[in-house]
């Protein structure tokens, strides 16, 4: 059981490692004017991104963190879907 519970949290630091590496990415795509924001792959870099921050802060207590997060998400998903609309 102990042992499962090791696997799990090592599971979770990847996952919110990923996740930070997507938004971070995201950022300095549309930044080094490699994206454009209005592009799908940008908002799911935003969208699992924020996901797996909200599992990892979630698991780790940081409040703040998941609220953050919370609200990150929201606007990736409407703005892919205004996006997604628009076409």
């Amino acid at each position: 059981m102990a042992q499962c519970a090791v696997h799990l949290k090592i599971c979770i630091e990847i996952t919110g490692w990923l996740a930070a590496s997507l938004i971070l990415g995201a950022y300095g795509l549309i930044s080094s004017g490699k994206m454009q924001a209005r592009q799908p792959l940008y908002q799911w870099m935003n969208i699992l991104g924020a996901v797996g921050l909200i599992v990892n802060s979630g698991w780790n207590g940081a409040w703040p963190s998941v609220g953050l997060n919370v609200v990150w998400f929201g606007i990736a998903v409407y703005a892919w879907r205004r996006n997604r609309q628009a076409v």
